[in-house]
């Protein structure tokens, strides 16, 4: 990607940057989310239905608005992650890192040679579609393209140090929701045993220069996450708060409804 990356710059400039999970594949939905004002947008090709053609729409949407976006594919597949970059997206995040070996599978797929082996074509949206990028979208895109490990479970806890040597990785993301399922207690992420695990991630993953993300799920958490360090926070999803939104909206519209009946008894 020979674009600016607006993630990378916030992050460098030392303040923590807000994002949002997206599920919905709608480039129009993108668009209104990244007109907030927010720093980046996670597509979700995880768990979302969203094609490559959509989510390219997508990042297109993003970055009119200098929002950066990010894909969370759903496994270490080289092919995937290539056609991802290729789409233009800022950065890849990828799920269930917990060994050192797949860290370094995933900076391999991600960054063209030295750092990695990743397939090279500047005919796709992330080298301007253009042979006028061909010589300088190698360099320019392993210094721009932002790489996410999701460490989500005790067998990545217990082996933290050794995938926070992998150079080329730039934020370590901590899944609480799969962090508290592991520590059987699921569901429970604000428990002191899941937020102790996350503060004692964050020193190592400072120590180590990598910057650290997490999801918030409401506006105390969100605060409590900034005060303990997070720099990359991800706040709810998108189908959740267009749900809970019109929810709230229908909640209130029956107890308008029940003071009307309660005055006519």
């Amino acid at each position: 990607m020979i674009r600016e990356n607006f993630l990378i710059s916030k992050l460098k400039s030392g303040r923590p940057a807000i994002g949002t999970w997206s599920m919905i594949p709608s480039p129009i939905t993108s668009d209104i989310i990244a007109s907030s004002g927010i720093d980046f947008l996670i597509i979700d090709r995880e768990h979302g239905p969203i094609s490559f053609e959509t989510a390219q729409e997508m990042s297109i949407a993003c970055e009119s608005r200098k929002v950066s976006p990010v894909m969370r594919v759903g496994d270490i597949d080289k092919q995937f992650i290539q056609n991802a970059l290729d789409i233009g997206v800022h950065g890849i995040q990828v799920p269930n890192i917990d060994l050192k070996s797949k860290a370094m599978d995933v900076v391999e797929y991600s960054k063209f040679p030295p750092l990695g082996n990743r397939g090279f074509s500047p005919f796709v949206r992330a080298g301007n579609y253009s042979i006028e990028s061909s010589q300088s979208l190698t360099k320019i895109a392993n210094q721009n393209t932002i790489v996410v490990l999701n460490i989500e479970g005790q067998d990545a806890i217990k082996n933290l140090d050794s995938i926070l040597e992998v150079e080329s990785v730039d934020i370590i993301f901590v899944g609480l929701f799969d962090l508290s399922k592991s520590l059987n207690i699921p569901g429970d992420v604000k428990n002191p045993r899941v937020l102790k695990k996350l503060s004692e991630i964050i020193e190592k993953a400072s120590a180590a220069k990598k910057y650290v993300g997490s999801i918030s799920t409401d506006f105390e958490s969100l605060q409590q996450f900034v005060n303990m360090g997070v720099m990359y926070l991800t706040h709810l999803v998108d189908c959740e708060i267009l749900r809970s939104g019109y929810s709230s909206i229908v909640n209130e519209f029956e107890r308008s409804i029940l003071k009307l009946d309660q005055r006519s008894v």
